[in-house]
């Protein structure tokens, strides 16, 4: 059973006061919060089994190895990928996009076209920018309607055999757009591209299967599904991994180094240079544990029911409009009320407890498509409820009537 109350008892940060007020948390979409559990398994790490791994024949050394490696294979369970190898530990989604972006320098020649889409993350537009620069190829943009939704034939003309890799998000942060994306990746394989997702707003709404999708990279933050910050994970092909040269170089990802030549370790220390984020490593398939315990199933009827919720009663007021009304979509909700900046707005109901986002989201080119500088974003997560809902509509009402 979905039992709300013993959830939200999970979380210390929920029974804190803003301002003097209860916390209202509606700013999942930029981070999640942390369970008691999370918490507890950083502080048991450094306690109890600090050390370097993969180096070390000490017991600590070993104990601190074989964590980080249970990690990596509840990850691939996780995502249902094929190995285990073919999971790499990142930063977060910023460093899996680079890492993918920097492979393919060595394998784009001028003319090559690379596709994004019009409702981008910034990190996942800048990369793709930068590569595109050293190699001449040419960036295409896959682009939306008014609700929010993906052209689907207008990405289909885009396809070419020039396309030589599509990278799109699962789940627009900006929006709430769920997008079709095992759909996309079939369009792109007719044409021999390789497609990569962003899944960073998509892993703490639902349970990507890498190999039902097809996909040929999978990339997410740790720190968005209830993991630590500084934490994620590329997922990627054997096959796809094996061509794409390393990101960095140092300690750990090397096989032979002399002064005339280095050969490079098998996967995944390919891409795994220097001491990684060890605790973050170990406690990220805490998370991982703690929201498969829960069941993703759960966690999207009740991230639904809240987001639909919300949608009716924010509607109710005079003058606001909101952005992303995709037919498929995650728990968020842009907005603006008419005639009012949304900073004012996210500034007053702060005084009242209530967190929100506001302003571009890193995706200013979906701010420039609807001739806005920026949204409130209320994003939710299965630990809110529809009492908070109550209280954000109430705080975004007063606010409207000061500001008005």
């Amino acid at each position: 059973m979905f039992d709300i109350q013993k959830i939200r008892a999970d979380f210390p940060i929920l029974s804190t006061k803003v301002k003097l007020k209860p916390l209202v948390y509606f700013d999942n979409g930029a981070t999640s919060q942390k369970p008691k559990v999370v918490i507890e398994a950083i502080s048991k790490y450094y306690q109890e089994i600090n050390a370097n791994i993969h180096r070390g024949v000490h017991t600590l050394s070993q104990l601190a190895t074989d964590a980080y490696e249970a990690s990596r294979i509840k990850i691939q369970q996780h995502l249902n990928a094929q190995f285990s190898h073919e999971i790499i530990f990142t930063s977060g989604t910023t460093h899996g996009i680079n890492t993918v972006a920097n492979g393919f320098a060595f394998i784009l020649k001028e003319d090559d076209e690379v596709l994004v889409s019009a409702m981008e993350h910034h990190s996942n537009i800048v990369p793709w920018q930068m590569l595109c620069e050293r190699t001449g190829a040419k960036l295409k943009v896959i682009p939306m309607n008014e609700n929010g939704e993906l052209i689907l034939s207008e990405y289909k003309k885009l396809l070419s055999e020039k396309t030589k890799i599509v990278a799109v998000n699962h789940i627009s942060n900006a929006l709430g757009t769920i997008n079709p994306i095992k759909e996309m990746i079939e369009m792109a394989h007719q044409v021999g591209a390789a497609f990569l997702v962003d899944g960073a707003q998509a892993v703490p709404h639902l349970k990507p299967n890498v190999q039902d999708l097809d996909c040929d990279f999978y990339v997410f933050s740790g720190h968005k599904m209830c993991g630590p910050t500084g934490t994620g994970i590329l997922y990627g092909k054997e096959k796809w991994l094996n061509k794409l040269h390393p990101y960095q170089g140092g300690g750990e990802m090397i096989e032979t180094v002399t002064f005339e030549k280095t050969t490079y370790a098998g996967l995944p220390h390919k891409f795994e240079a220097g001491t990684p984020n060890i605790a973050g490593g170990i406690v990220l398939g805490t998370a991982v544990d703690y929201l498969n315990e829960i069941g993703f199933e759960a966690i999207s009827h009740h991230e639904h029911e809240l987001l639909v919720y919300a949608t009716e009663k924010l509607l109710e007021i005079d003058g606001l409009k909101i952005y992303g009304t995709a037919k498929e979509k995650a728990s968020v909700i842009s907005f603006n009320i008419e005639g009012i900046h949304p900073y004012d707005i996210g500034t007053i109901i702060d005084n009242l407890g209530i967190a929100v986002r506001t302003g571009h989201h890193c995706a200013q080119p979906v701010m420039d498509f609807y001739k806005i500088p920026g949204t409130i974003r209320a994003s939710f997560a299965f630990y809110n409820t529809k009492q908070e809902v109550d209280e954000l509509v109430d705080s975004v009402k007063k606010a409207k009537l000061m500001l008005s």
